[in-house]
């Protein structure tokens, strides 16, 4: 049987947002490393850390003026300082981009070329997709003076460039800024970035529980944020969940061996879940299940939860778990997460997420303790557990499709 926890999900969601946001790259980030290790560690886990190179980057100021007006603006992830004054040339879709004259100009990305939440992560990253590459290679071939990426959203100042390998400065307005540049056309425009940079390492922390068989169930969340937010949703959420587990599932025996996956560099493109792959592919066929906890417990949403590669066996295992929980919803496979390192192995993956939370409060300084609920958080924790529980005497065979 589970161990009682010495600590609630939300007292540690507490407790890592206090320590601040935590983008990859940042001593925050390292701080929430080392509390987390630290409580895994208090669980009598055995703990690796896997490093990886990572500039450690800082912006110490950004100004945008057109004219004698000054827009809102923020430096991109990783950007290196400048001082450009140039006119604009507007690019909203790859084909334009590809034709576009922007040598010695700033590139002003908007539409196809700025939606979503991240538009370029590290090259080096699992997640790295084609248009991705694309719009990294026009960009160095085009050799753009700077960059302004346009946020689709009133008022956001969420980086949309999250790449140390773009050697071009940038920065992202919101969609007020961005109307303001668009209708004043090719008029030179002045961006300040006052930034610097310098090699540092950064990790994931992996914890292991040896059971009676090789064989492995791995629990992951994501230990990183973007520099704007304290991420309680996005996602020390997650890691209270697995900080949790970890004090309850830790004491006891278990058939199974079990692993906490604390990875970082999510938002920009899986740089630990890079690292992972790279030192433990030979492995990968020893893992029965992969549960990714990443955004849960918000008050005005329910848990959810797909199921990725996953045998019809496993299928029917899990419906019978979730029929005993009124509140969790099941949705589609959803692929923009950590799971996605794993899945691309063949391993089945059980992504656990929200329904109901808008786009418009991730990533954002709204991203507070106070919108989740206790009860919400506790309850993935008792149906993670329930699902460990019912996976104890199967094999990887028997739940991969």
């Amino acid at each position: 049987m589970p161990t009682e926890p010495k600590t609630s999900c939300l007292d540690h969601v507490r407790r890592l947002c206090a320590i601040g946001p935590r983008p990859l790259g940042s001593k925050e980030n390292q701080q929430a490393a080392a509390y987390l290790q630290g409580v895994l560690e208090a669980c009598g886990l055995e703990i690796e850390s896997q490093e990886f190179p990572c500039p450690l980057w800082e912006e110490m100021g950004t100004t945008l003026t057109v004219g004698a007006e000054k827009l809102t603006a923020v430096a991109n992830s990783f950007s290196p300082p400048c001082d450009v004054t140039a006119s604009t040339v507007a690019v909203g879709t790859m084909a334009e981009l590809a034709t576009a004259q922007l040598r010695g100009k700033i590139g002003l990305l908007y539409g196809e070329l700025s939606k979503g939440h991240g538009i370029l992560g590290v090259k080096s990253a699992f997640y790295f997709p084609e248009p991705a590459q694309k719009l990294l290679h026009l960009l160095e071939e085009q050799k753009p003076a700077a960059l302004i990426t346009v946020h689709a959203q009133i008022g956001s100042l969420e980086r949309l460039i999250r790449s140390w390998d773009l050697d071009i400065p940038s920065a992202t307005v919101p969609a007020e800024a961005g109307l303001v540049l668009l209708r004043r056309g090719s008029q030179p425009v002045r961006l300040q970035i006052a930034s610097r940079q310098r090699r540092s390492q950064f990790r994931s922390v992996i914890a292991r529980k040896a059971g009676r068989r090789p064989e492995r169930i791995v629990l992951l969340a994501h230990l990183d944020t973007l520099a704007n937010t304290v991420g309680a949703f996005d996602n020390a959420s997650g890691l209270a969940v697995l900080a949790v587990l970890a004090e309850s599932l830790g004491p006891e025996a278990w058939p199974v061996s079990l692993e906490w996956f604390i990875t970082n560099g999510e938002e920009n493109g899986g740089v630990g879940d890079a690292e992972y792959l790279r030192r433990r592919a030979d492995e990968m066929g020893q893992i029965i299940a992969a549960i990714n906890v990443d955004g849960v417990g918000h008050f005005l949403s329910a848990p959810s939860m797909a199921l990725m590669g996953a045998s019809e066996a496993l299928h029917d295992l899990v419906a019978q778990v979730i029929a005993n929980y009124a509140g969790v919803v099941r949705s589609e496979p959803w692929y923009e997460s950590d799971h996605t390192a794993f899945f691309s192995q063949g391993v089945p993956c059980l992504p656990i997420t929200s329904a109901g939370v808008a786009d418009s409060f991730i990533h954002t300084p709204a991203d507070t303790p106070e919108w989740l609920s206790a009860d919400r958080l506790d309850q993935v924790v008792s149906l993670i557990t329930a699902i460990i529980e019912g996976l104890q005497d199967k094999t990887p065979a028997w739940s991969r499709a």
